[in-house]
């Protein structure tokens, strides 16, 4: 059970109390057994193509940066480099004063979970772990993805994690079908990790996606009895974003910046994230990076690659 107190489980940054407390308690006690099919959750074609240009920008910038995410490097430089790379191509870094958020990208190491702000006294040395969190705005749409590194030669527990979550986002993408509830994508995530040996953050969640940011509905990665029974439809576009634990679920957030998520009993966090587009047999994944379609996989991590 969440508590009056903790982060909301949409996402948003808020208290529970101050977000969907309200709204929760006056859903009833035994809601009836049915699926929303939301028309209003469907992109038009012309919305599909911003998706698809802005998809495809957020992949090219992640090939970008990957070059330079290697030990010696700070978080401060590497944010340079996004922020510098996407402006000159004439886009908008997301995350840039999205609600006071001081960067252009997320910047997560080892327990941090997720919303790390990069920093020059942050510096990326050998067996760290560190995700890098891209949002683009291409013509007002939103392309949002998100890997993990690993910095030279990692532990094998971290190398086991990062495994785990690349493999929890391949199962959460492969339950995409039109006519399936939008709660498969958790349950075919949640008992793997736990088969692992990991846990999956409850706090932090996927999204709607579009032109906004965040949009109309929740993608949960653990089992919520409590979501909103949507139906997948061709055109409904989203994030999938799993944040896997080495340890247990729970999460804290710093006091100071009131950003940094960290694992609330210090074990590693890894995250993988992709924006899909729901197809009429499938899905299709937006922001694939150039060197991801001429692999034809969707991730390379770990030394594995996940077609």
């Amino acid at each position: 059970m969440i508590g009056r107190n903790d982060l909301c489980y949409c996402g948003s940054g808020k208290k529970y109390k101050k977000c969907h407390m309200l709204k929760d308690e006056k859903k009833p006690k035994n809601p009836p057994e049915r699926l929303n099919v939301r028309n209003d959750l469907v992109k038009t074609n012309d919305q599909v193509e911003g998706m698809r240009n802005s998809g495809a920008f957020n992949g090219q910038l992640m090939d970008y940066i990957r070059q330079f995410v290697r030990s010696g490097i700070s978080t401060e430089e590497i944010d340079s480099l996004v922020h510098k790379y996407t402006i000159e191509h004439g886009h908008t870094p997301a995350c840039l004063g999205y609600r006071g958020f001081p960067k252009s990208l997320c910047t997560s190491i080892n327990n941090v979970v997720c919303h790390g702000i990069p920093s020059p006294d942050e510096v990326l040395k050998d067996g760290d772990i560190v995700n890098i969190d891209l949002t683009s705005i291409v013509n007002g749409y939103f392309g949002d993805s998100s890997e993990t590194f690993m910095i030279g030669d990692v532990s094998s527990k971290a190398r086991h994690l990062v495994d785990v979550t690349a493999n929890a986002l391949i199962r959460g993408i492969d339950a995409v079908k039109p006519g399936v509830p939008l709660i498969a994508i958790a349950e075919a995530i949640e008992p793997f990790v736990k088969s692992q040996g990991c846990s999956v953050v409850k706090t932090y969640t996927g999204h709607g996606i579009g032109q906004k940011f965040h949009e109309a509905f929740t993608v949960y990665h653990h089992v919520e009895k409590d979501c909103e029974p949507i139906v997948l439809k061709p055109g409904m576009t989203f994030t999938i974003e799993p944040m896997i634990n080495l340890g247990g679920y729970e999460v804290i957030t710093d006091r100071k910046d009131k950003w940094t998520v960290r694992t609330k009993d210090g074990s590693l966090s890894a995250q993988f994230e992709h924006t899909i587009l729901v197809t009429d047999d499938g899905a299709e994944v937006l922001t694939l990076t150039p060197s991801q379609k001429k692999a034809g996989v969707r991730l390379h991590a770990a030394g594995v690659d996940y077609k």
